[in-house]
């Protein structure tokens, strides 16, 4: 199912109006035109109440291409790194926990990105990527434009007792490795899109 993440809320994609509108609670919304369904985006936008989006459409790829044309396309990557006794490496920036991440540089690929974002952030030098897990979606606004961040997330490894220094600048204070049965702790103080990456990676 396509989705897209807004901080802490979410916009889900349909085809089975009927069904949704019976199981789901959320605002809805069946496409109609292309300025009423700009003009849904912007409120949700505004109206932070509001947790859950559901958009719906018969065709799907069609609906997806109306909201991607309402963003400028930002192209990121990511990794879930782990050591050999399986902790999990979370970072702590601007106060919540989350994964190292960030956008591509022009010319990189997904995996380069990753790789480079992960020892950047955390100071790791050449984590081994080891799969894909997973494609997330995330939009905001900045300076007044919207943004629909993509972003290619990797489970990558490390040997153990490899040194670690946060990126004090992008504001990463704190650099921990999670012991898996640990891993619930986090729930509360991290984003739906970081659970989404620890879900699809059977982490959590």
């Amino acid at each position: 199912m396509y989705k897209v993440f807004f901080k802490d809320r979410t916009v889900f994609f349909r085809d089975d109006f009927p069904e949704a509108f019976r199981t789901k609670s959320g605002l809805f919304y069946k496409y109609e035109s292309r300025e009423s369904f700009s003009e849904i985006i912007g409120a949700f936008f505004r109206l932070e109440k509001i947790n859950t989006l559901y958009l719906f459409h018969d065709d799907l790829q069609f609906l997806r291409t109306e909201f991607n044309n309402l963003f400028i396309p930002v192209r990121a990557a990511g990794g879930l790194v782990r050591n050999s006794g399986k902790e999990l490496l979370i970072i702590r920036r601007n106060g919540l926990w989350d994964l190292p991440k960030g956008k591509s540089e022009k010319g990189e690929t997904p995996e380069e990105a990753a790789v480079r974002e992960v020892s950047e952030e955390c100071g790791l030098e050449s984590p081994e990527i080891k799969r894909f897990i997973v494609k997330t979606f995330h939009a905001y606004r900045q300076n007044g434009r919207s943004f629909l961040k993509e972003t290619d997330w990797f489970e990558m490894k490390v040997e153990d007792n490899v040194k670690t220094t946060p990126q004090l600048k992008e504001n990463i204070t704190e650099v921990r490795w999670l012991k898996p049965e640990m891993i619930n702790l986090i729930r509360n103080e991290t984003f739906p899109l970081i659970l989404e990456v620890l879900k699809e990676a059977k982490i959590m």
